[in-house]
């Protein structure tokens, strides 16, 4: 057997890994499911043990497809994760606390809001070409820096997921541009470097990881780390990225107008554009391509709501839910839901948000709530996708990805309310194979915008049930406003009953 490329994704309840050969025949693969590695011992707070989780999760994968690959030289690999996130480490790499999670951890309101003010919003949106938002790095390091400073003061440098591995598993401390752009308002999109005056700021007197593409290889397995992985020394890494953008290579979202829609636990879009742009209710990025730039949306939640009402209705099986959500008719027969159980980003961007059900009878029953939360979520992708498609960068395809594309009632439902085209590639294994992808170009043995994607069914809208959710959504857009107040009264009442 010739070379193999391996890629490894660090997933919010699983780690994937995948074997290829360059030409990206799937050799083998492995995964660590761990649905409760996710701590939140506060509302708003979201944590990993990046060291437990993380590192023992590449261990443990690189072992299992190092023995798969039954001899064959593995020519590079290639890491992505979470993120952006915040590992905080000292001089022995050793985390000083657990991981503050991307933007589903909320606790820095008071410091976006701060950092905010002190930049200027225009300011901080014509640099970043993002606002500050719960998604950026950069308040979350105020916050330790503010709130934990005998914490802060052990760190000496800091990460994001994959970048902590890239560092384990080389000694480098790299990050690459995608993920420095997200860590906001640390960089300046434009210049593709550090904004020194403000990180200094920020980050006080840790130092800048050097910065590098997603495909470069930016060191080589120590003797350490091959005996932790079974990686051969010096087998060559490349710089990583974050785990959307990871996937999107995975399906061919390489080209200006090309769109990604992942449906996971959280729902994530990656737009490629042809120039960059800049919008307030969006986060532009860096791509993982030198010189490419990206719009993105993320919700916090999704398919963890699915989750919550199996977990509601005594665990009934998830294909029975879904089969009772099927023949429950377009509307939910008048039952509407805000999908915001974990405050809201994009585009509400509301920490304080809380889910509503409204409309609720008592002839609903439990197919009407799953398909609710279904149709809720797809308001919530209208909303973004309307954001997203401008005359000067539209949105000419939409591929979709991830766990919720199976089974085919959540994607036609995203459809109809959407009133979009999707693709749905023939085998989605996920940010692991993106990677194994950049790692291929990174060392030379895959030719730079190559696509692995095999295509494989067209969801279209079914345009008789178009009136029902244009509706709809005009009810869904006006309960957010009209429910605001009462809500964020909820959400103190949640962080502090004594409020009330």
């Amino acid at each position: 057997m010739g070379p193999l490329l391996l890629g490894i994704d660090l997933g919010t309840g699983s780690s994937k890994g995948v074997l290829t050969d360059p030409g990206g025949r799937v050799v083998a693969t492995a995964v660590r499911p761990r649905p409760r590695s996710m701590s939140m011992p506060r509302p708003g707070w979201a944590e990993v043990d990046a060291e437990a989780v993380w590192w023992g999760d590449v261990v443990a994968i690189a072992r299992e497809l190092v023995e798969s690959a039954g001899g064959a030289p593995i020519a590079g690999v290639c890491v992505s994760g979470v993120g952006p996130c915040l590992v905080l480490c000292d001089a022995d790499d050793v985390p000083v606390r657990p991981a503050i999670l991307y933007g589903v951890d909320m606790r820095a309101t008071a410091e976006i809001d701060e950092l905010t003010e002190r930049y200027g919003a225009a300011a901080v949106l014509d640099r970043c070409a993002t606002p500050i938002t719960t998604q950026a790095v950069g308040p979350k390091a105020l916050w330790v820096r503010r709130r934990e400073p005998e914490v802060w003061a052990r760190a000496t440098r800091w990460y994001n997921s994959s970048s902590y591995v890239v560092r384990k598993l080389t000694g480098e401390y790299v990050l690459d541009h995608h993920t420095a752009s997200q860590s906001v308002p640390l960089y300046d999109i434009e210049a593709r470097q550090w904004h020194q005056p403000w990180y200094d700021d920020v980050m006080g007197d840790l130092p800048a990881p050097r910065l590098a593409w997603s495909s470069e290889v930016v060191g080589a397995i120590t003797a350490a780390a091959a005996e932790a992985t079974g990686l051969p020394v010096g087998t060559p890494v490349c710089a990583g990225t974050v785990d959307a953008w990871a996937e999107s290579v995975s399906v061919g979202v390489r080209r200006p107008g090309d769109l990604m829609l992942m449906y996971g636990s959280t729902m994530f879009f990656v737009q490629v554009l042809r120039d960059l742009a800049r919008h307030p209710q969006l986060w532009n990025t860096a791509g993982v391509d030198a010189e490419a730039y990206c719009l993105a949306a993320g919700m916090a939640t999704s398919g963890s709501l699915t989750g919550w009402v199996q977990e509601l209705v005594g665990d009934v099986p998830f294909e029975t839910l879904v089969a009772e959500a099927a023949r429950v008719p377009a509307g939910a027969d008048g039952l509407l839901l805000l999908p915001y159980f974990a405050g809201e980003r994009t585009p509400i961007f509301d920490p304080h948000a809380r889910g509503v059900v409204a409309g609720l009878t008592l002839r609903h029953g439990r197919g009407h709530l799953f398909r609710a939360v279904y149709e809720g979520i797809a308001f919530g992708i209208r909303q973004i996708l309307e954001l997203l498609d401008t005359e000067a960068n539209p949105v000419r395809r939409l591929v979709a990805v991830g766990g919720g594309t199976q089974g085919g009632l959540w994607t036609r439902i995203v459809s109809d309310v959407t009133g979009r085209t999707q693709e749905v590639p023939k085998v989605t294994i996920g940010a692991s194979y993106g990677d194994a992808l950049l790692a291929g170009v990174g060392v030379g043995l895959v030719p730079a915008g190559t696509d692995w994607t095999v295509p494989g069914v067209t969801v279209e809208p079914d345009p008789t049930v178009r009136d029902t959710y244009d509706l709809l959504f005009a009810q869904y857009t006006s309960l957010y406003r009209d429910t605001r107040d009462q809500v964020h009264t909820l959400a103190r009442l949640q962080s502090d009953p004594g409020s009330g």
